[in-house]
């Protein structure tokens, strides 16, 4: 994740993994399995949606969305070829509670392996409006 965020936005997002572990940050990340689940929340991603890291990893991330924002959001997820990210992506998202909330100016990415074949998408914001 670190290396390919910092690969195509040319700037690192955190200096080492434990770093973004714990950045006040969210960052998450999902795999491309047909219905992708999350492989990786940070605390901050933990605290925002209200699971724990156990729950994260086993959730699908379309469920981060609310119903009616899916469609939007697995559409701006499969655009994402051209640059291999994206940095202004705003949404609605909603925690396990059920506590509403935009992202604005998020950064997705496109997750590679090390023969650069696509293993999942990333993504980080730092703007967060509760509604």
């Amino acid at each position: 994740m670190l290396r390919t965020y910092d690969h195509l936005l040319g700037h690192p997002l955190a200096t080492n993994p434990e770093a973004l572990y714990h950045a006040p940050f969210p960052v998450l990340s999902h795999n491309t399995a047909d219905d992708p689940i999350f492989t990786y929340g940070n605390l901050a991603a933990q605290r925002l949606w209200e699971v724990s890291w156990d729950q994260i990893t086993q959730m699908p991330s379309r469920l981060s969305a609310e119903l009616d924002e899916r469609a939007t959001r697995a559409a701006m997820l499969a655009s994402i070829t051209e640059n291999g990210f994206i940095d202004n992506y705003h949404g609605i998202r909603i925690s396990s509670s059920g506590r509403r909330f935009a992202i604005k100016n998020a950064v997705i990415w496109t997750l590679t392996d090390d023969q650069g074949h696509k293993c999942g998408q990333a993504a980080t914001f730092n703007e967060i409006e509760f509604l």
